[in-house]
C-alpha cells in the first residue's frame, strides 16, 4: 500500500483541480524531475533534488546565512568557539531542541552523524575528509564536553573559517541516533532505511517517497520555528513542457527546470512570476583521460582543442536566453577568488590545427553522456554540430540523472556534459574537485575523469591550508589559470536558479548556497 499514497494523494488532489483552480490552501504542489534522486540520505546523497531539499528535512550545526550567504549562521549550534590549537572547534547545542520523531538533539547524535557519514564512505564524505577524517580515527577526533557542548578536532593542514563551512554542506546534517537505531541493517548505520525516509530537525521530514513518481513532506511539529504549510508534494514530471501546463493550469504551486524556453515563455503569462538568482553551478564538457575505448581523450591536445570547439556566446544568449552566463573558470563568480576571464571563443580553424599538429584523426567518435532534460540535450546537439566541424563525431547518450552519476562514480563514460554546484560556499569545495586527485584519496571529479595530478594536488592543499584571505584567493586564481591552460574539463557556463512559481505563493527564497526553494517560510 506504501507505493501507492504518494500517486493517489496526487490524484485526488490533481481531480479536486478545475480549470484555473488552485490547489489546497495548506498544501505545496511542486514539479520537477525527481529522476536524479538516488537516496535522501545526507550521507549519501550527492544530486540536486535530493541535496537542495535536505536543507527541508536536516539542520546542521550552522549554515549560511540566508540574506548574505557568505556569512555563517547558527542552526543547531547556538555559538561555537575555535579552540587553542587552532585546529578544533567547540559548539554549543541549542536548548530543547528536538528531531522530528521528538527526539532531543544531543552532542552524541552530533557525533553520531558525523562519524557515521564518514564511516559509509559515500559520495559526499571526501567533503568532510578534508578535515583528514577516516574511518580508522574520525571517532577520536570528536568528543563530547557536557550536556549541550560537542569539540570537533581535525589533523589536516586547514583553518578554522574552511572548517566551519564544510560543515554547512549536506553531508554534514545531522542525524537522529536514536530513530537510525531502530532501523540500522547489518551495520549499515541505517542507511538502506534512510535512503527513502528521514531522520531530522528540519522544518519538514518525508512522509512516503515512491522512486520516479512522487515525494512528500509533511510538516515537523518539533521544529523551531514551524513550517507555515503543512504538507509539500514533489511529483516527478519528466516533460518541461508538461511541467509548465500544469503551472499555468493552477494543478501545481512551483515548477523547477523548465528549459530556457518553456521559462521565457511564462515571463509575461498573468498568475505567473519567475525568481531567478546566481547559482553556485557550474557547467562543463570532461573527458574520461583514461579511456580504453577512446585513447585520443588522454592526449591534452584534444583537451585543449575542445576549447576552441563551444560556440560559448551563442549557446548562452540565444539557445538558453540568457539565463546562463559564459564562464570559463572552475569557481563560479560568487566565490572567493572566482575567475571572471574568457579567453575562449569559437574557433573551427585553430581546433583543427591543434587536433592534425597532435594526430587525433579525423573522424574520432566520443560518446557523450548527458542527462536527458534541458538544458544538457540542447547544448549537447549544438556542440555535436561545432565539433563536427573539426572532424569530432559526438555520439550524444542522453540517460536520466541518477544514471549519469552513476556512470560517473564507475568512471564508466567517455565525456560528459553536466554540472558542478558547489556543495558550500568556500573555493575550496570546486578546487579539490576539479584539482586534486591523489592515490588513496576521495573520489573526487579529477579521480572519475583518471586525471593524474599530483603537483596541482599539492597546490590544492596549500591554498585550503592558507591563513591569509588575499594570498588564499590568489592561490585559487593561480589554480583556475593552469586548469584552463590544461585540464580534460571544459567550463563553459555558470548557471542561475530559476522557479517558476504561481503568484500567490508567497516568500519563496532561493539564493547562491541552496539551488531549490527553502520551504520552512513559504505559504499560500
Amino acid at each position: 500500500m506504501k507505493r501507492l499514497i504518494p500517486t493517489l494523494l496526487f490524484s485526488a488532489l490533481a481531480a479536486s483541480f478545475g480549470a484555473q483552480a488552485a490547489t489546497p490552501k495548506d498544501t505545496l504542489v511542486v514539479v520537477s524531475s525527481l529522476e536524479g534522486i538516488i537516496s535522501l540520505d545526507p550521507a549519501e546523497s550527492f544530486e540536486t533534488v535530493s541535496s537542495a531539499n535536505l536543507v527541508n528535512l536536516y539542520q546542521r550545526l550552522l549554515t549560511p546565512d540566508r540574506t548574505t550567504p557568505e556569512k555563517l549562521a547558527p542552526e543547531l549550534a547556538s555559538s561555537w568557539q575555535t579552540g587553542a590549537d587552532g585546529h578544533s572547534l567547540i559548539f554549543t547545542l541549542n536548548a530543547n531542541q528536538r528531531f522530528a520523531s521528538g527526539n532531543p538533539v544531543r552532542p552524541e547524535d552530533v557525533i553520531f552523524s558525523l562519524v557515521r557519514a564518514v564511516k559509509l564512505n559515500k559520495a559526499p564524505s571526501f567533503i568532510l575528509g578534508e578535515f583528514g577524517w577516516t574511518p580508522e580515527n574520525v571517532e577520536s577526533q570528536l568528543k563530547k564536553l557536557g550536556d549541550n557542548q560537542v569539540q570537533l578536532s581535525w589533523s589536516a593542514n586547514i583553518g578554522s573559517g574552511l572548517a566551519l563551512r564544510l560543515l554547512t554542506a549536506p553531508v554534514a546534517s545531522i542525524v537522529d541516533e536514536k530513530l537510525l537505531s531502530q532501523h540500522g541493517q547489518q551495520g549499515d548505520f541505517g542507511n538502506a532505511w534512510l535512503r527513502s525516509n528521514s531522520a531530522g530537525a528540519g522544518p519538514y521530514r518525508v512522509s512516503n517517497y515512491v522512486p520516479h513518481e512522487a515525494l512528500l513532506f509533511s510538516r515537523n511539529d518539533y521544529a523551531q520555528p514551524q513550517a507555515k504549510l503543512k504538507t509539500v508534494l514533489l511529483k516527478n514530471v519528466s516533460d518541461a513542457g508538461t511541467r509548465r501546463l500544469l503551472l499555468l493550469k493552477g494543478d501545481a504551486d512551483v515548477a523547477y527546470d523548465l528549459g530556457a524556453d518553456q521559462f521565457n515563455s511564462l515571463r509575461n503569462e498573468k498568475g505567473i512570476r519567475i525568481e531567478q538568482r546566481d547559482s553556485a553551478k557550474v557547467y562543463y564538457l570532461g573527458f574520461n583521460t583514461g579511456s580504453k575505448q577512446v585513447p585520443a581523450l588522454g592526449n591534452p591536445a584534444l583537451w585543449q582543442a575542445a576549447r576552441w570547439l563551444v560556440d560559448y556566446q551563442t549557446i548562452a544568449d540565444n539557445l538558453l536566453k540568457g539565463q546562463y552566463r559564459v564562464h570559463q573558470a572552475f569557481l563560479p563568480q560568487g566565490l572567493d577568488g572566482a575567475l571572471d576571464n574568457q579567453p575562449f571563443k569559437l574557433d573551427v580553424a585553430k581546433a583543427k590545427q591543434i587536433l592534425h599538429d597532435a594526430g587525433i584523426a579525423e573522424g574520432t567518435r566520443i560518446d557523450l553522456i548527458v542527462i536527458n532534460q534541458p538544458p544538457y540535450t540542447d547544448i549537447a546537439q549544438a556542440l555535436q554540430a561545432s565539433f563536427a566541424k573539426a572532424g569530432l563525431q559526438l555520439d550524444i547518450h542522453p540517460v536520466v540523472e541518477s544514471d549519469l552519476w552513476g556512470k560517473m562514480r564507475g568512471r564508466d563514460f567517455q565525456a560528459i556534459f553536466t554540472y558542478w554546484g558547489a556543495d558550500y560556499l568556500d573555493p575550496n569545495t570546486n578546487a579539490s574537485a576539479f584539482a586534486y586527485n591523489v592515490p588513496n584519496g576521495p573520489k573526487t571529479l579529477a579521480w572519475r575523469t583518471q586525471w593524474n595530478i599530483p603537483t596541482l594536488s599539492a597546490e590544492t592543499r596549500a591554498a585550503a591550508a592558507e591563513g591569509d584571505v588575499a594570498t588564499r584567493a590568489a592561490r585559487y586564481v593561480t589554480l583556475q589559470r593552469e586548469l584552463q591552460a590544461s585540464s580534460p574539463y571544459v567550463v563553459a557556463l555558470q548557471g542561475q536558479t530559476l522557479v517558476a512559481l504561481r503568484d500567490n505563493v508567497k516568500d519563496a527564497h532561493v539564493d547562491i548556497a541552496n539551488s531549490m526553494l527553502y520551504l520552512d517560510r513559504v505559504s499560500k
